[in-house]
């Protein structure tokens, strides 16, 4: 199951309304990270709410350290993460951009960059 957001923040057109669905997305993966049925799960550009303030970073990290099962491989993706999400983080990965489709024209696809 997946939630989607309003897509790519710099366009959307009610930034409240995009921050209420980060809110509902995160009570949702709550929910899944507790539920201990899942081996991996992947919040994909979650360090956006985190960054923009949506979600307290703090909040989330007590969060995650208090319920989160120490069999779940959890995944976190997205630019600009907090300093204190990546202190806390088993393993950082910074990814460069060598070739984009974007470049030759081709727009974001759903499923792929949204």
């Amino acid at each position: 199951m997946a939630y989607r957001g309003d897509g790519f923040t710099w366009k959307s057109k009610d930034l409240a309304e995009s921050a209420e669905k980060a809110r509902l997305a995160w009570a949702l993966a709550q929910e899944k990270i507790v539920s201990d049925a899942y081996d991996l799960i992947l919040l994909d550009e979650f360090t956006y709410p985190l960054h923009f303030g949506w979600l307290d970073t703090t909040d989330v990290l007590t969060w995650l350290k208090a319920h989160k099962p120490p069999r779940l491989h959890l995944i976190i993706t997205g630019r600009s993460a907090p300093v204190a999400l990546l202190e806390l983080a088993d393993l950082v990965t910074e990814m460069c951009q060598v070739r984009h489709p974007y470049e030759k024209g081709v727009k974001a696809q759903p499923g792929i960059e949204f």
